[in-house]
């Protein structure tokens, strides 16, 4: 069993967040956040770091370029077990992140709406793809909730277990992740290509 004890949110979808939120707070996970779901964080009661206190960097570009740093992804891409990964991580200062909580850009939704290709660009995801697949990659020390369907299994264990999650909960998680990641790249293969 590994504890959770630090997760960062990044979620577009908000709906039906708040009582997985709930029950990761009553079990002493700490939150990190970007922009709109930390506010939302906020709103629900609950302490949360802003990942720009983590990167020292703002968001830029738009938002283009939120949660793309090593401080981010080293804490999710760190393995716990090597010394060596441990080392750099206490030389620069990279945070543990123990689970992912994030969703993508409505791109097949946007598609599907308008005709207008600078929106339609503008939804493609580049920092939550590449959480999730950072997530579902170090699946040994790290839980990856990559759409808002995941958000009840997860719940589901948090509830019956605690903030702790199976080797095995932690690879059906990867697998959802790299499957939602697969249909979104698909849908922008399709969009490319047509």
């Amino acid at each position: 069993m590994k504890q959770i004890k630090t997760a960062l949110v990044s979620v577009y979808h908000k709906d039906g967040l708040d009582e997985l939120l709930a029950a990761l707070h009553n079990n002493g996970v700490k939150f990190l956040s970007t922009g709109g779901t930390q506010a939302f964080i906020e709103s629900l009661g609950y302490p949360c770091q802003k990942v720009e206190d983590v990167t020292t960097y703002p968001s830029i570009l738009g938002g283009r370029v939120k949660t793309l740093h090593p401080k981010v992804f080293g804490g999710i891409l760190g393995r716990r077990a090597l010394e060596s990964d441990q080392q750099e991580m206490a030389r620069y200062e990279i945070p543990e992140i123990d689970l992912v909580i994030v969703d993508l850009y409505p791109f097949e939704e946007t598609v599907a709406s308008t005709n207008d290709e600078a929106a339609i660009i503008e939804k493609i995801d580049i920092g939550g793809i590449s959480l999730i697949r950072a997530g579902a990659k170090n699946f040994n020390d790290v839980v990856i909730v990559p759409s808002k369907a995941e958000y009840t299994p997860l719940l589901k264990i948090v509830e019956e277990q605690g903030a702790q999650t199976t080797l095995e909960q932690r690879k059906w998680f990867a697998g959802q992740a790299f499957g939602v990641s697969s249909h979104y790249d698909t849908a922008i293969h399709a969009y490319f290509t047509r």
